[in-house]
Protein backbone atom coordinates (compact mmCIF):
# COMPACT_ATOMS: atom_id res chain seq x y z
CA UNK A 1 0.00 0.00 0.00
CA UNK A 2 1.49 3.33 -0.78
CA UNK A 3 1.82 5.29 3.11
CA UNK A 4 1.42 8.62 1.10
CA UNK A 5 -1.96 7.51 -0.26
CA UNK A 6 -3.72 5.23 2.30
CA UNK A 7 -7.11 3.88 2.02
CA UNK A 8 -9.96 3.03 4.38
CA UNK A 9 -9.58 -0.39 6.31
CA UNK A 10 -12.15 -3.25 5.78
CA UNK A 11 -13.22 -4.13 9.22
CA UNK A 12 -16.30 -3.64 9.91
CA UNK A 13 -18.43 -6.97 10.17
CA UNK A 14 -22.43 -7.75 10.04
CA UNK A 15 -22.91 -7.62 13.63
CA UNK A 16 -20.64 -4.34 14.14
CA UNK A 17 -22.42 -2.73 11.31
CA UNK A 18 -25.71 -3.79 12.42
CA UNK A 19 -25.30 -2.00 16.07
CA UNK A 20 -23.62 0.60 14.37
CA UNK A 21 -26.40 1.62 12.55
CA UNK A 22 -29.07 0.67 15.50
CA UNK A 23 -26.70 2.89 17.62
CA UNK A 24 -27.86 6.05 15.59
CA UNK A 25 -31.80 5.17 14.80
CA UNK A 26 -32.49 4.05 18.84
CA UNK A 27 -30.12 7.58 20.23
CA UNK A 28 -31.72 11.01 20.43
CA UNK A 29 -35.03 10.34 18.60
CA UNK A 30 -36.09 7.96 21.41
CA UNK A 31 -34.63 8.96 24.20
CA UNK A 32 -35.01 13.16 24.01
CA UNK A 33 -37.54 13.46 21.24
CA UNK A 34 -40.53 11.32 22.75
CA UNK A 35 -41.60 13.92 24.86
CA UNK A 36 -41.69 16.58 22.24
CA UNK A 37 -44.10 13.60 19.96
CA UNK A 38 -46.60 13.18 22.69
CA UNK A 39 -46.51 17.15 23.62
CA UNK A 40 -47.66 17.09 19.56
CA UNK A 41 -50.01 13.80 19.04
CA UNK A 42 -50.79 13.39 22.50
CA UNK A 43 -52.38 10.05 23.13
CA UNK A 44 -52.27 9.34 19.48
CA UNK A 45 -48.62 9.30 19.61
CA UNK A 46 -48.05 5.58 18.45
CA UNK A 47 -49.74 6.42 15.12
CA UNK A 48 -46.82 9.31 14.78
CA UNK A 49 -44.34 6.33 15.42
CA UNK A 50 -46.07 3.90 12.96
CA UNK A 51 -46.66 7.02 10.03
CA UNK A 52 -42.43 7.69 10.50
CA UNK A 53 -41.93 3.83 10.28
CA UNK A 54 -43.64 3.38 7.60
CA UNK A 55 -42.03 6.18 5.11
CA UNK A 56 -38.74 5.21 6.33
CA UNK A 57 -39.30 1.87 5.79
CA UNK A 58 -39.88 2.68 2.36
CA UNK A 59 -37.03 4.00 1.53
CA UNK A 60 -34.67 1.43 3.62
CA UNK A 61 -35.33 -1.00 1.02
CA UNK A 62 -34.72 1.42 -1.72
CA UNK A 63 -31.16 2.26 -0.01
CA UNK A 64 -30.82 -1.61 0.72
CA UNK A 65 -30.80 -2.05 -2.60
CA UNK A 66 -28.89 0.91 -3.55
CA UNK A 67 -26.01 0.04 -1.17
CA UNK A 68 -26.21 -3.64 -2.66
CA UNK A 69 -25.17 -2.10 -6.02
CA UNK A 70 -22.39 0.70 -5.24
CA UNK A 71 -20.45 -0.12 -1.86
CA UNK A 72 -18.76 3.42 -1.48
CA UNK A 73 -18.55 5.97 1.22
CA UNK A 74 -20.86 9.01 -0.24
CA UNK A 75 -23.27 6.96 -0.79
CA UNK A 76 -25.56 8.91 -1.61
CA UNK A 77 -23.83 11.54 -3.81
CA UNK A 78 -22.39 8.09 -6.07
CA UNK A 79 -26.63 6.65 -5.99
CA UNK A 80 -27.44 10.26 -7.86
CA UNK A 81 -24.60 9.91 -10.14
CA UNK A 82 -26.06 6.87 -11.48
CA UNK A 83 -28.90 7.49 -12.05
CA UNK A 84 -28.85 11.38 -13.13
CA UNK A 85 -25.21 11.00 -14.20
CA UNK A 86 -25.60 15.17 -12.72
CA UNK A 87 -22.38 15.75 -11.26
CA UNK A 88 -23.72 18.96 -9.52
CA UNK A 89 -26.44 17.59 -8.28
CA UNK A 90 -24.33 14.49 -6.45
CA UNK A 91 -21.96 16.40 -5.27
CA UNK A 92 -24.76 19.22 -3.85
CA UNK A 93 -26.68 15.97 -2.44
CA UNK A 94 -23.49 15.00 -0.96
CA UNK A 95 -23.35 18.22 0.92
CA UNK A 96 -26.49 18.25 1.93
CA UNK A 97 -25.83 14.89 3.81
CA UNK A 98 -22.97 15.94 4.94
CA UNK A 99 -25.21 19.22 6.47
CA UNK A 100 -28.44 17.16 8.35
CA UNK A 101 -25.61 14.85 9.59
CA UNK A 102 -24.03 17.90 11.23
CA UNK A 103 -27.17 19.57 12.47
CA UNK A 104 -28.19 15.95 13.53
CA UNK A 105 -25.22 15.70 15.72
CA UNK A 106 -25.85 19.11 17.31
CA UNK A 107 -29.70 18.18 18.42
CA UNK A 108 -28.13 14.75 19.95
CA UNK A 109 -25.64 17.06 21.91
CA UNK A 110 -28.43 19.57 22.85
CA UNK A 111 -30.02 16.84 23.89
CA UNK A 112 -27.54 15.41 26.35
CA UNK A 113 -27.70 18.37 28.17
CA UNK A 114 -31.00 17.34 29.84
CA UNK A 115 -29.91 13.83 30.90
CA UNK A 116 -26.17 15.06 32.12
CA UNK A 117 -28.11 17.71 34.16
CA UNK A 118 -29.33 15.12 36.29
CA UNK A 119 -26.28 14.82 37.58
CA UNK A 120 -24.16 17.62 37.93
CA UNK A 121 -25.22 21.68 37.16
CA UNK A 122 -22.21 23.09 34.76
CA UNK A 123 -23.73 25.40 32.34
CA UNK A 124 -25.20 24.42 29.12
CA UNK A 125 -22.33 25.51 27.04
CA UNK A 126 -19.71 23.83 28.63
CA UNK A 127 -21.38 20.71 28.35
CA UNK A 128 -22.01 20.78 24.94
CA UNK A 129 -18.34 21.81 23.93
CA UNK A 130 -16.79 19.17 26.06
CA UNK A 131 -18.59 16.51 24.35
CA UNK A 132 -18.01 17.61 21.30
CA UNK A 133 -14.28 17.59 21.64
CA UNK A 134 -14.47 14.27 23.24
CA UNK A 135 -16.78 12.71 20.22
CA UNK A 136 -14.01 14.00 17.78
CA UNK A 137 -11.27 12.83 19.65
CA UNK A 138 -12.71 9.29 19.41
CA UNK A 139 -13.61 9.44 15.83
CA UNK A 140 -10.31 10.74 14.86
CA UNK A 141 -8.76 7.66 16.73
CA UNK A 142 -10.14 5.04 14.82
CA UNK A 143 -12.90 3.35 13.16
CA UNK A 144 -12.87 -0.20 14.21
CA UNK A 145 -12.57 1.70 17.86
CA UNK A 146 -14.76 3.97 17.15
CA UNK A 147 -17.44 1.49 16.03
CA UNK A 148 -16.59 -0.91 18.74
CA UNK A 149 -17.34 1.87 21.27
CA UNK A 150 -20.55 2.77 19.44
CA UNK A 151 -21.96 -1.04 19.36
CA UNK A 152 -21.00 -1.54 23.17
CA UNK A 153 -22.93 1.66 23.83
CA UNK A 154 -26.15 0.87 21.75
CA UNK A 155 -26.10 -2.51 23.77
CA UNK A 156 -26.16 -0.10 26.48
CA UNK A 157 -29.36 1.75 24.59
CA UNK A 158 -31.09 -1.56 23.70
CA UNK A 159 -30.60 -2.26 27.41
CA UNK A 160 -32.43 0.90 28.91
CA UNK A 161 -35.23 0.86 26.36
CA UNK A 162 -35.85 -3.00 27.99
CA UNK A 163 -35.46 -1.98 30.90
CA UNK A 164 -38.38 0.88 30.26
CA UNK A 165 -40.77 -1.30 29.45
CA UNK A 166 -39.76 -3.75 32.11
CA UNK A 167 -41.04 -0.99 34.17
CA UNK A 168 -43.76 0.46 32.78
CA UNK A 169 -45.64 -1.82 30.55
CA UNK A 170 -49.21 -1.55 31.95
CA UNK A 171 -51.33 -4.43 32.79
CA UNK A 172 -53.43 -5.91 30.37
CA UNK A 173 -56.80 -3.57 30.94
CA UNK A 174 -54.52 -0.59 31.33
CA UNK A 175 -52.94 -1.03 27.84
CA UNK A 176 -56.41 -2.21 26.30
CA UNK A 177 -58.02 0.55 27.11
CA UNK A 178 -54.85 2.87 25.78
CA UNK A 179 -55.68 0.63 22.68
CA UNK A 180 -59.50 1.54 22.21
CA UNK A 181 -58.61 4.77 22.99
CA UNK A 182 -55.95 5.56 20.22
CA UNK A 183 -57.90 2.77 17.82
CA UNK A 184 -59.96 5.57 15.58
CA UNK A 185 -58.57 9.04 15.50
CA UNK A 186 -61.08 10.69 13.13
CA UNK A 187 -61.52 14.87 13.64
CA UNK A 188 -58.81 16.64 11.74
CA UNK A 189 -56.71 17.93 14.60
CA UNK A 190 -56.61 14.92 15.86
CA UNK A 191 -54.92 13.54 12.31
CA UNK A 192 -52.73 17.01 11.97
CA UNK A 193 -51.59 16.29 15.19
CA UNK A 194 -50.81 12.51 14.41
CA UNK A 195 -48.95 14.08 10.96
CA UNK A 196 -46.70 17.03 12.88
CA UNK A 197 -45.80 14.25 15.41
CA UNK A 198 -44.97 11.50 12.91
CA UNK A 199 -42.34 14.83 11.38
CA UNK A 200 -40.81 14.54 15.18
CA UNK A 201 -40.55 10.57 14.70
CA UNK A 202 -39.52 10.51 11.55
CA UNK A 203 -36.06 12.03 13.56
CA UNK A 204 -36.16 8.69 15.44
CA UNK A 205 -35.81 6.69 12.15
CA UNK A 206 -33.06 8.70 10.87
CA UNK A 207 -29.74 6.65 10.69
CA UNK A 208 -30.13 3.55 8.42
CA UNK A 209 -28.90 6.11 5.72
CA UNK A 210 -26.03 6.87 7.68
CA UNK A 211 -24.69 3.05 7.19
CA UNK A 212 -24.34 3.24 3.77
CA UNK A 213 -21.76 6.09 3.88
CA UNK A 214 -18.79 3.50 6.28
CA UNK A 215 -19.43 0.50 3.21
CA UNK A 216 -15.85 0.87 2.05
CA UNK A 217 -14.88 -0.23 5.96
CA UNK A 218 -17.20 -2.71 5.86
CA UNK A 219 -16.32 -6.87 4.91
CA UNK A 220 -18.23 -8.45 2.12
CA UNK A 221 -20.61 -5.42 1.91
CA UNK A 222 -22.15 -6.36 -1.26
CA UNK A 223 -24.54 -8.44 1.28
CA UNK A 224 -23.32 -6.93 4.45
CA UNK A 225 -24.99 -3.93 4.02
CA UNK A 226 -28.47 -4.83 3.13
CA UNK A 227 -28.99 -7.29 5.68
CA UNK A 228 -27.69 -4.79 8.21
CA UNK A 229 -30.11 -1.73 7.20
CA UNK A 230 -33.03 -4.30 7.22
CA UNK A 231 -32.05 -5.94 10.74
CA UNK A 232 -31.46 -2.35 12.09
CA UNK A 233 -35.26 -1.22 10.91
CA UNK A 234 -36.89 -4.14 12.35
CA UNK A 235 -35.82 -4.27 16.00
CA UNK A 236 -35.94 -0.50 16.15
CA UNK A 237 -39.56 -0.21 14.67
CA UNK A 238 -40.73 -2.90 16.96
CA UNK A 239 -39.08 -1.33 20.29
CA UNK A 240 -40.33 2.39 19.31
CA UNK A 241 -43.97 0.75 18.80
CA UNK A 242 -43.68 -0.17 22.40
CA UNK A 243 -42.30 2.67 24.10
CA UNK A 244 -44.62 4.75 22.60
CA UNK A 245 -47.94 2.60 24.11
CA UNK A 246 -45.86 2.61 27.51
CA UNK A 247 -45.26 6.14 27.05
CA UNK A 248 -49.13 7.16 26.70
CA UNK A 249 -50.36 4.55 29.16
CA UNK A 250 -47.91 5.98 31.76
CA UNK A 251 -49.83 8.69 33.73
CA UNK A 252 -50.43 12.34 32.51
CA UNK A 253 -48.86 13.06 29.62
CA UNK A 254 -48.86 16.85 29.56
CA UNK A 255 -45.97 16.77 31.95
CA UNK A 256 -44.05 14.49 29.59
CA UNK A 257 -43.91 16.46 26.71
CA UNK A 258 -42.12 19.01 28.93
CA UNK A 259 -39.81 17.32 30.03
CA UNK A 260 -36.05 17.39 28.91
CA UNK A 261 -35.41 13.86 30.52
CA UNK A 262 -38.41 11.78 29.17
CA UNK A 263 -37.95 8.47 29.69
CA UNK A 264 -36.35 9.09 32.84
CA UNK A 265 -40.00 10.87 34.31
CA UNK A 266 -41.64 7.18 32.87
CA UNK A 267 -39.15 5.02 34.52
CA UNK A 268 -39.49 7.54 37.61
CA UNK A 269 -43.32 7.04 37.54
CA UNK A 270 -43.27 3.50 37.34
CA UNK A 271 -40.48 2.60 39.80
CA UNK A 272 -41.09 5.57 42.11
CA UNK A 273 -37.42 5.44 42.49
CA UNK A 274 -34.52 7.82 41.19
CA UNK A 275 -34.29 7.66 38.00
CA UNK A 276 -30.15 7.76 37.77
CA UNK A 277 -29.82 4.47 36.20
CA UNK A 278 -32.02 5.66 32.74
CA UNK A 279 -30.53 9.08 32.88
CA UNK A 280 -27.00 7.21 32.90
CA UNK A 281 -28.13 4.98 30.13
CA UNK A 282 -29.71 7.93 28.36
CA UNK A 283 -26.52 9.77 28.38
CA UNK A 284 -24.94 6.80 26.87
CA UNK A 285 -27.74 6.68 24.10
CA UNK A 286 -27.59 10.04 23.29
CA UNK A 287 -23.83 10.30 23.28
CA UNK A 288 -23.33 7.37 20.83
CA UNK A 289 -26.07 9.10 18.65
CA UNK A 290 -23.31 12.11 18.01
CA UNK A 291 -20.51 9.77 17.27
CA UNK A 292 -22.00 8.34 14.49
CA UNK A 293 -23.15 11.19 13.15
CA UNK A 294 -19.85 12.74 13.10
CA UNK A 295 -18.27 10.02 11.54
CA UNK A 296 -21.06 9.49 9.17
CA UNK A 297 -20.25 13.27 8.05
CA UNK A 298 -16.18 12.86 7.89
CA UNK A 299 -17.08 9.81 5.84
CA UNK A 300 -19.29 11.54 3.00
CA UNK A 301 -16.53 14.66 3.17
CA UNK A 302 -14.12 11.31 2.31
CA UNK A 303 -16.10 10.22 -0.71
CA UNK A 304 -17.05 13.25 -2.23
CA UNK A 305 -13.31 14.37 -2.09
CA UNK A 306 -11.99 11.17 -3.42
CA UNK A 307 -14.69 11.63 -6.38
CA UNK A 308 -12.84 15.04 -7.23
CA UNK A 309 -16.20 17.08 -5.91
CA UNK A 310 -15.56 18.40 -3.02
CA UNK A 311 -11.60 19.91 -1.97
CA UNK A 312 -9.07 16.98 -1.99
CA UNK A 313 -7.92 17.95 1.72
CA UNK A 314 -10.93 16.50 3.26
CA UNK A 315 -10.00 13.11 1.24
CA UNK A 316 -6.78 12.68 3.43
CA UNK A 317 -6.85 9.89 5.36
CA UNK A 318 -4.06 9.53 8.23
CA UNK A 319 -1.46 7.14 7.78
CA UNK A 320 -1.43 6.03 10.94
CA UNK A 321 -5.34 6.02 12.63
CA UNK A 322 -6.37 5.49 8.85
CA UNK A 323 -9.29 7.88 9.58
CA UNK A 324 -9.84 11.11 7.49
CA UNK A 325 -8.88 13.71 10.09
CA UNK A 326 -9.13 16.96 8.45
CA UNK A 327 -12.76 16.35 7.42
CA UNK A 328 -13.90 15.19 11.37
CA UNK A 329 -11.81 17.95 12.82
CA UNK A 330 -14.66 19.87 9.97
CA UNK A 331 -17.40 17.87 10.93
CA UNK A 332 -16.83 18.08 15.08
CA UNK A 333 -16.35 21.86 14.80
CA UNK A 334 -19.56 22.73 12.85
CA UNK A 335 -21.23 20.51 15.07
CA UNK A 336 -20.54 22.41 17.20
CA UNK A 337 -21.28 26.08 16.56
CA UNK A 338 -24.97 24.47 15.24
CA UNK A 339 -24.90 23.00 18.94
CA UNK A 340 -24.52 26.41 21.02
CA UNK A 341 -26.66 28.42 18.00
CA UNK A 342 -30.14 26.41 17.74
CA UNK A 343 -32.40 24.47 20.16
CA UNK A 344 -32.80 21.29 20.00
CA UNK A 345 -36.41 20.76 18.23
CA UNK A 346 -35.22 23.05 15.66
CA UNK A 347 -32.47 20.88 14.83
CA UNK A 348 -34.88 18.13 14.74
CA UNK A 349 -36.63 19.66 12.32
CA UNK A 350 -34.72 20.88 9.99
CA UNK A 351 -32.83 17.22 9.95
CA UNK A 352 -35.84 15.82 8.93
CA UNK A 353 -36.73 18.21 6.25
CA UNK A 354 -33.05 18.09 4.82
CA UNK A 355 -32.95 13.89 4.79
CA UNK A 356 -37.05 14.23 3.05
CA UNK A 357 -35.65 15.86 -0.02
CA UNK A 358 -32.33 12.95 -0.14
CA UNK A 359 -34.72 10.35 0.42
CA UNK A 360 -37.28 11.81 -2.51
CA UNK A 361 -34.14 11.92 -4.60
CA UNK A 362 -32.98 8.76 -3.60
CA UNK A 363 -35.97 6.70 -4.82
CA UNK A 364 -36.08 8.69 -7.85
CA UNK A 365 -32.51 7.71 -8.71
CA UNK A 366 -33.18 3.92 -8.01
CA UNK A 367 -36.56 3.80 -10.18
CA UNK A 368 -34.05 5.15 -13.04
CA UNK A 369 -31.56 2.93 -12.65
CA UNK A 370 -33.84 -0.37 -12.29
CA UNK A 371 -35.01 1.24 -16.00
CA UNK A 372 -31.39 0.71 -17.30
CA UNK A 373 -30.88 -2.74 -17.78
CA UNK A 374 -27.21 -1.86 -18.87
CA UNK A 375 -26.77 -1.14 -15.44
CA UNK A 376 -27.15 -4.85 -14.53
CA UNK A 377 -28.77 -6.29 -11.68
CA UNK A 378 -27.77 -5.44 -7.73
CA UNK A 379 -27.15 -8.73 -5.32
CA UNK A 380 -30.24 -7.59 -3.35
CA UNK A 381 -33.40 -6.16 -5.85
CA UNK A 382 -36.45 -5.09 -4.59
CA UNK A 383 -39.34 -4.74 -6.33
CA UNK A 384 -40.17 -1.61 -8.54
CA UNK A 385 -43.07 0.12 -6.91
CA UNK A 386 -40.69 0.54 -3.71
CA UNK A 387 -38.59 3.55 -4.71
CA UNK A 388 -42.02 5.05 -6.52
CA UNK A 389 -43.90 4.83 -3.14
CA UNK A 390 -40.95 5.81 -1.65
CA UNK A 391 -40.56 8.75 -3.46
CA UNK A 392 -44.26 9.86 -3.33
CA UNK A 393 -44.33 9.14 0.55
CA UNK A 394 -41.47 11.68 0.73
CA UNK A 395 -42.64 14.29 -1.21
CA UNK A 396 -45.75 14.22 0.57
CA UNK A 397 -43.90 14.41 4.13
CA UNK A 398 -41.63 17.11 3.29
CA UNK A 399 -44.51 19.14 1.83
CA UNK A 400 -46.88 18.50 4.96
CA UNK A 401 -43.82 19.67 6.88
CA UNK A 402 -43.41 22.58 4.98
CA UNK A 403 -46.51 23.53 4.86
CA UNK A 404 -47.51 23.04 8.82
CA UNK A 405 -43.80 25.84 8.90
CA UNK A 406 -45.86 28.29 6.90
CA UNK A 407 -49.08 28.18 8.51
CA UNK A 408 -47.44 28.26 12.32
Amino acid sequence: MNSTNPELKRSISLSLLTLYGLGNILGAGIYVLIGKVVATAGIFTPWSFLIASLIAGLTAFTYAELSSRYPLSAGEAVYLQAGFEKKLLSAGVGILIILAGIVSAAAIARGFVGYFQQFWSLPAPVVITLLVIALGSLAIWGIVESVRVAALFTLVEMLGLAIIIWVALPDSATLGASLTAIATPTEFGEWNGILLGGILAFYAYIGFEDMVNVAEEVRNPVKTMPLAILIALVVSTSLYMVVALVAIASGPIAELGFSEAPLALIYQRAAGTSPTLISAIAMVAVVNGALIQIIMGSRVCYGLARQGWIPAILGRVHPRTRTPVVATLMVSGSVLVMALWLPVETLARATSLLLLVVFALINLALWKIQRNPELGQAGFSVPHWIPVAGFAASVAFLSYQLLAGIMA
